[in-house]
């Protein structure tokens, strides 16, 4: 059998020439190796909730481990983008509604949710940019502020989903969470 390629030096993956029967033993092994895999959840099925949350990095790590504590490691979708609900029903965002809404309807039609849970943070860049300085200028009228576009965006979910529960919620950067229903 005359060879295809053969080893141009010692290392195991550099080759310059190798035989055929070589060649089609290492095919089958990748063909085996790319069959095996781990199990996972289809992207169609069953979830319990989609998730709304802000890309603030800072609240990454503390609305996971809520979610965790909720025991839905795993069994909802996610919706992230600057402001969370707030991005959703100020005037100022209004441009990104759309893809809000296509999302829910997508994750409704693929997961089968039954629950949006929206949370929204403290010391949001993206409450001051729709609202202004003074809609979050002291604890006050941050609560305000959030407790109101939450409340609008409840409202808005059960126009479109009305069997769709609200979770919705005002996270501080230490990950503690007060929630308004």
């Amino acid at each position: 059998m005359r060879p295809v390629f053969a080893p141009c030096c010692r290392n195991p993956l550099c080759f310059s020439r190798i035989d055929r029967r070589r060649l089609l033993r290492s095919l089958g092994a990748l063909g085996i190796a790319a069959s095996w895999r781990l199990p996972s959840r289809a992207a169609e099925g069953k979830y319990d909730a989609m998730l709304l949350s802000c890309i603030d990095p800072r609240m990454v790590a503390p609305v996971y481990k809520y979610m965790d504590g909720l025991g839905l490691d795993g069994k909802y979708s996610q919706f992230c983008i600057a402001g969370a609900a707030i991005a959703v029903v100020a005037p100022k965002f209004k441009a990104w509604r759309p893809a809000f809404w296509d999302n829910t309807k997508t994750s409704y039609q693929l997961h089968r949710i039954n629950k949006i849970i929206a949370i929204d943070h403290r010391d949001c860049g993206a409450a001051k940019i729709a609202y202004g300085p003074k809609s979050v200028a002291n604890p006050e009228a941050e609560t305000a502020t959030h407790k109101k576009a939450l409340a609008e965006f409840r409202e808005e979910v059960a126009e479109r989903h009305p069997d769709l529960t609200v979770v919705t919620g005002l996270m501080a950067l230490d990950g503690s969470i007060e929630i308004f229903s």
